[in-house]
């Protein structure tokens, strides 16, 4: 199968059987988006889910991340992975939204990265979740499984890579909602260590399952569950 036939097949089937897809972390604002996202790096969103409502409860505004210290901060986020370098980032990025962007969320992934803990995957989520822009951010599961599918070269060897394969070929309009395709499918079904292949609705146009069909059917069929 031709790579255009395969993001031709990758946008038919999403649109079709997942046209709302959205991020998992819990927020009701940019504000607290921009915050969930920084203490997602290395995390699950559903740990980060467990702490952010005291966190946005008790820090609602930018002025008061920028108001308060490290001793405050640190007890709220001290359960997520890398807790005092987010501490740190979180008590930065409140001060540089008070003093530079006038308390306001940048909206362009430029200004976004200026801020502590902000790179551009977080300011690819926070623009394209936040405004629908064109914008792809590539976590670990959009590595894996725009890889695995064949929507992006096997020497792709950098997000940065993957993601100007993927702006190039996925329509404009798409682009901010394919993210989460990527994201949930990978979350859910193309895991890493073990993909559900066999559950999995699209091996139609997955190079993956082309090269390894034979090897999945056969270890599924020797799997001590297949013969109960």
């Amino acid at each position: 199968m031709l790579k255009k036939e395969r993001y031709t097949a990758f946008i038919d089937y999403f649109s079709n059987h997942m046209p709302v897809a959205e991020t998992e972390l819990f927020y009701e604002n940019p504000f607290q988006l921009l915050i969930a996202v920084v203490l997602s790096a290395q995390c699950t969103d559903k740990r980060v889910n467990m702490h952010t409502p005291a966190i946005f409860r008790d820090f609602p505004t930018p002025e008061h991340l920028a108001a308060s210290n490290f001793d405050e901060l640190f007890p709220y986020i001290k359960s997520i992975s890398y807790p005092n370098n987010k501490t740190k980032h979180l008590l930065g990025l409140g001060k540089k939204l008070v003093e530079e962007f006038n308390s306001e969320i940048p909206s362009t992934v430029e200004d976004l990265i200026k801020l502590p803990g902000v790179g551009r995957k977080t300011a690819n989520v926070i623009t394209s979740v936040v405004w629908n822009q064109p914008n792809m951010a590539v976590d670990t599961h959009v590595f894996r499984v725009s890889k695995r599918l064949g929507l992006v070269p096997q020497n792709a060897k950098t997000p940065l890579e993957v993601e100007k394969q993927l702006v190039k070929h996925i329509p404009k309009k798409h682009i901010h909602i394919a993210h989460h395709w990527l994201i949930l499918h990978g979350r859910y079904i193309c895991l890493a260590r073990k993909p559900k292949c066999l559950e999995c609705p699209i091996t139609h146009f997955c190079r993956f399952f082309e090269k390894n069909k034979t090897q999945i059917i056969e270890q599924e069929n020797s799997s001590p569950l297949s013969k109960n």
